[in-house]
């Protein structure tokens, strides 16, 4: 017998003897656990506010961009809402013909709805539909069921599902991957949805909110009980297409109580990374705009949280997000550029 075999011999039969004196005792043998796992590196690819302008034009561009994606083999895919532009038809036809893209993401497809998708369909060139049935029939042809999109979907938890009180968010989802959570939120642009002049539009945004703040709670609780390496975010809108030069989220914006009264405190309590990924402005930005609104640091910038702004529009591109879970600074960017883009 060689020495690594007479080695593992006697390992075995030491373990059996301990077993056989455990039982001997009375007592339970008590087996040492494997260590767990650390969390690996993966990548994931954010991308949003596409595909703009006529079939004949925009898809193949945006094909080219799906395929380019595939060929990186992502875990998975974010697409930040706005899948068609405000002047298109908002019809049943579009948005399974937007279904149809989605399922060519050969990874899953994790998406969250737009404006143009919903609160911008009453404009007449858009249709002029009713903006609560186009977010009806979203959250029936996207949201029908607990996965993701895409050809291997994700099994992904509903705010719907979870959270009762909210039983109509079936589009707000998350779902955990290597130690990070990642979230999703219905908070579209033209300010979060937020429009004074129309009741019923201000009814449905203060459900919303409601049920955004309660899912962002109850995502930070989930990841404390997991102990997550990091959080990610995802939704369309621009937080600060409102903001002024005296005050970044004013009394008319759509987002103040969303992120002064919920983002920004529960980040600051979490402490460890989070990414917010949004789109909405059609430009790639990293930054960390944020300041943290309590004590202590009130004020000052709130580093633990990160922000992407994807590319959108006539800039059909995506943005490749690295993740190193073990890391403390655990994202990093790396843009996805389309030959074929318009610019």
């Amino acid at each position: 017998m060689k020495p690594r075999q007479r080695l593992r011999h006697s390992l075995c039969r030491l373990a059996l003897l301990t077993a056989g004196l455990a039982g001997a005792a009375g007592l339970a043998p008590v087996w040492a656990e494997e260590p767990a796992a650390a969390p690996r590196p993966f990548e994931f690819v954010a991308l949003g506010d596409m595909p703009y302008g006529p079939a004949d034009t925009a898809y193949p561009v945006y094909q080219q961009l799906i395929q380019l994606i595939n060929a990186q083999a992502p875990a998975f895919s974010l697409h930040v809402g706005d899948f068609k532009s405000g002047s298109s038809p908002c019809s049943d036809e579009e948005f399974a013909r937007q279904r149809a893209f989605f399922n060519q993401f050969d990874s899953a497809l994790v998406y969250t709805p737009g404006d143009n998708e919903w609160t911008d369909c009453h404009r007449p060139a858009a249709g002029g539909y009713a903006p609560q049935e186009r977010l009806d029939k979203l959250r029936e042809m996207f949201f029908g069921a607990p996965r993701s999109l895409g050809r291997q979907p994700l099994a992904v938890q509903r705010q719907a599902d979870l959270q009762p009180a909210h039983a109509r968010f079936r589009e707000n989802l998350r779902f955990e991957r290597e130690g990070v959570l990642f979230l999703t939120l219905n908070v579209p642009g033209s300010n979060n949805g937020f429009e004074p002049r129309d009741l019923a539009a201000v009814q449905e945004f203060l459900a919303r909110n409601e049920a955004n703040l309660a899912w962002l709670q109850a995502g930070f609780e989930r990841a404390r009980s997991l102990d997550a390496r990091a959080v990610v975010i995802a939704m369309q809108a621009d937080p600060f297409l409102g903001a002024n030069q005296w005050m970044e989220f004013p009394s008319h914006s759509g987002f103040t109580r969303l992120f002064e009264q919920g983002l920004l405190p529960l980040v600051q309590d979490w402490g460890r990374p989070v990414l917010l990924i949004h789109g909405d402005s059609h430009r790639f930005v990293i930054d960390r705009p944020f300041k943290a609104v309590k004590e202590p640091g009130k004020g000052q910038v709130l580093r633990n949280l990160l922000r992407l702004q994807v590319f959108g529009e006539q800039e059909v591109h995506a943005v490749r997000v690295s993740v190193d879970p073990a890391s403390p600074d655990p994202f990093g960017f790396k843009p996805l550029f389309n030959p074929l883009s318009p610019h």
